[in-house]
């Protein structure tokens, strides 16, 4: 591989303006399309054989309207909670506030894409002012405060929230306004708020960090542009191709927010493993195209397998069988794929148009002799020195730090859990104070009656079960289809949607027998509490197909037992250390001030299994390009122990700087105010510190020097059976012989 890179290398440094020409006509096709051929972004997701989502289609299916199309993935439609509050000792009961409620109620229910508003604006009244309790008519619990202080409606939309159009979200938050305006407090709840997440503006931080370490990292603003017009070149490319193809199959609108900030990060470490490669070599008085040859030739070997590592960490996504999580995935892989072929073809040739700038003062000549070791170099000679105990300290340190993990508790993002000053987090409260944690999560339980049962004896004594089941406030008949084979109860938890005792209630009411019936639980908490079981256990599937690729992929490279046993078993000392992180902070609240935490609560579901696939695929660059020259020093003749410590010399710089430009873009998240997106910044940015400067820049070199010639040891019947890719360079040193060109004079 490494000879057909080093030719591809010559052939893009001489034919630069064609290389160039080519990209830009390529990312310029890839914008046409983009615009041309683009389609919606989808925003739903279906997770096959979840619980409550089949109770959930069973229940659209028997109560569709006739006529009414009810297959395809299962959808709530919008829901707007409008939660009432009169101040302390006073109730809603009076003319101002009733009339203010009033208009507010009629105003919505002619609201655009509004299907209904329980109870309406008449019904509101009667409740609030006793006629309905003195005529004798029914009324649902949870609708007024025992106190009259607090009231509920729901508007109910006739399509997801995704799909509410600015029109319908203008309506409602004009009529609440209108409302507020009269002095009356009115907080809106559900789901109609969700909106497609943006990035936040803080991580433009993340592109000037960025350019700061690369000038610093390589002395030079020409060097330091290269990765950065690379990078923002590549994932042009990629992210218009991926908006491209939402016009052909369904994805959702984070993917591309993914896809940026994962090709860029990938493109700007991948371009500057090669830049300095490429000064290694002028350095030793080679021609600069020469010199971009043998760039490419060598670190573009690691390239190209440090990228296939990322690549199959994110596309392993689409074996645990959860479409958006596949759809995010598959878009990121493709625009790392992307930055691979930049990285190869486009960076020689600007470094064809750079020549000697890209050096800089100081990377202009040689280090001279009597200058002192580099950082790097005595770093490395400290570890490998104090193998024994860096590795015990190290070792023992993160797992003091993952020991929080033990208490990780998942759950989907909800209003529990927002800002303390949002509308939905005041609307939480207000529900709650007024009429119990439970009405913030009730649930739906479908009957299915079997067709030769007595059905309507059968669905009584579901009601009756249901009576005598702890930790139920309250419940009531929903009805009853025209087929008369299903029936709908609904069940107010004593407890709140993310409390532990509600998940431990959806189970006692799954296991109720009732002759003649099938029961299913559905609702937000129980689809919450299923699509977070789900993506659990997609873990461990997860995590045994993307490792096991990734062994054999470093297998190939490095050939070797150890060293890839060493970098996946490092690796899950970085997610350990980075879950225990997470909960102290997320959950338990420690220093949760100094990153703008506002409240504590369970993490997000998707988290885990989202940060295992980017940290794993980060992890394995960083080792790919710090064993990388540790192995062709090995192969070059140094000593197990030196060779350690030269590729630790040449290779802390690069991780060092990749990891501070992947930190300071993960961290730009961290800033935002969304408690969600701030967990997700702070995973992604700690996982990184911890892989690049615990795991990979000490355990490693102190693991290679504790087990010395042993760490490349490989079985001679194995190494004969794996192909020979030359990822250290030594059949390119052949062929290009050991004499190097002359620089000519610029």
């Amino acid at each position: 591989m490494a000879v057909h890179l080093y030719r591809l290398g010559r052939f893009a440094f001489r034919n630069r303006w064609a290389v160039l020409g080519a990209w830009i006509l390529i990312l310029i096709g890839a914008g046409t399309a983009a615009v041309t051929l683009s389609g919606p972004t989808q925003e739903s997701f279906s997770i096959p054989g979840v619980p409550a989502i089949e109770a959930l289609e069973l229940q659209n299916e028997r109560f569709a309207p006739p006529g009414a199309a009810a297959d395809g993935p299962a959808e709530l439609p919008a829901s707007a909670q409008i939660v009432f509050a009169a101040p302390e000792g006073e109730t809603l009961a009076t003319p101002e506030r009733l009339a203010a409620i009033s208009t507010l109620l009629t105003t919505l229910a002619g609201a655009p894409e509004v299907a209904a508003v329980q109870p309406g604006a008449d019904a509101m009244a009667a409740i609030l002012t006793g006629a309905a309790a003195a005529a004798g008519m029914p009324v649902l619990p949870g609708i007024v405060s025992p106190d009259g202080r607090i009231a509920q409606a729901q508007a109910t939309y006739a399509v997801p929230a995704i799909a509410l159009t600015e029109e319908a979200r203008h309506a409602l938050e004009e009529a609440v306004a209108t409302a507020r305006a009269t002095g009356l407090e009115v907080e809106i709840g559900g789901d109609v708020l969700q909106e497609i997440p943006e990035t936040p503006i803080t991580e433009a931080l993340g592109l000037l960090v960025a350019a700061v370490v690369l000038v610093v990292t390589l002395g030079s603003l020409v060097a330091a542009g290269l990765p950065l017009l690379t990078g923002l070149l590549g994932v042009g490319i990629g992210v218009a191709l991926v908006t491209a193809a939402t016009g052909f199959i369904e994805l959702s609108s984070t993917a591309p927010v993914l896809a940026t900030m994962l090709g860029l990060a990938v493109a700007i470490d991948y371009a500057l493993f090669i830049l300095t490669r490429y000064r290694k070599e002028m350095q030793k008085g080679l021609a600069p195209e020469e010199a971009a040859g043998r760039a490419v030739g060598t670190a573009g070997s690691a390239v190209v397998f440090a990228g296939l590592t990322v690549i199959i960490a994110l596309a392993g996504l689409a074996v645990v069988n959860i479409s958006f999580l596949a759809a995010m995935g598959l878009a990121a892989a493709f625009t790392v794929a992307i930055a691979v072929l930049i990285a190869l073809t486009l960076l020689p040739a600007m470094i064809g148009f750079g020549r000697n700038r890209i050096l800089g003062r100081r990377g202009a000549a040689p280090r001279p002799a009597n200058a002192p070791a580099p950082a790097g170099e005595r770093w490395g000679r400290f570890v490998t020195r104090n193998r024994l105990a860096v590795l015990v300290v190290a070792i023992l340190g993160l797992g003091v730090v993952a020991t929080p993990a033990l208490d990780l508790d998942l759950a989907l993002p909800g209003p529990a859990t927002a800002s303390p000053e949002s509308t939905e987090r005041k609307a939480y409260d207000l529900v709650s104070e007024g009429f119990g944690p439970g009405f913030n999560g009730q649930l739906i339980v479908v009957v299915d009656a079997a067709p030769a049962a007595d059905r309507p004896a059968a669905i009584a004594a579901v009601g009756e079960a249901l009576a005598g089941i702890d930790g139920i406030a309250a419940f009531d008949a929903v009805g009853v289809n025209p087929a008369g084979d299903t029936a709908l109860y609904r069940v107010v938890p004593t407890t709140g949607p993310v409390d532990p005792a509600t998940k431990e209630l959806v189970q006692r009411i799954r296991t109720v027998a009732v002759s003649g019936a099938v029961l299913g639980v559905t609702g937000l908490p129980a689809i919450e509490q299923d699509v977070s079981q789900r993506l659990a256990d997609a873990l461990v599937p997860y995590m045994l197909v993307v490792v096991g690729l990734a062994i054999l992929l470093l297998l190939l490279v490095f050939r070797s037992i150890l060293v890839p046993i060493k970098a996946t078993l490092g690796f899950l000392l970085t997610i350990g250390a980075t879950f225990g992180a997470v909960v102290a902070v997320f959950q338990w609240g420690w220093l949760g001030g100094l990153i703008g935490l506002e409240s504590t609560g369970p993490v997000m579901s998707m988290l885990p299994i989202f940060m295992i696939g980017v940290v794993f695929g980060l992890a394995m660059d960083y080792q790919v390009f710090l064993v990388t020259p540790m192995r062709e020093e090995y192969v070059h003749g140094a000593s197990a122990t030196e060779a350690t410590v030269r590729g630790v010399t040449v290779g802390a710089r690069v991780v060092t700087a990749a990891a501070l430009i992947m930190i300071s873009v993960f961290a730009g998240f961290v800033l935002a105010g969304d408690p969600i997106i701030k967990s997700l910044g702070f995973a992604m940015a700690f996982g990184v510190f911890i892989d690049a400067f615990v795991v990979r820049l000490t355990i490693v070199p102190a693991f290679m020097a504790l087990v010395g010639r042993g760490a490349w040891w490989i079985p001679r019947w194995l190494d004969r059976v794996l192909p020979n890719v030359d990822v250290e360079g030594e059949r390119l040193g052949r062929v290009i012989g050991a004499t190097p060109a002359s620089q000519p004079a610029e």
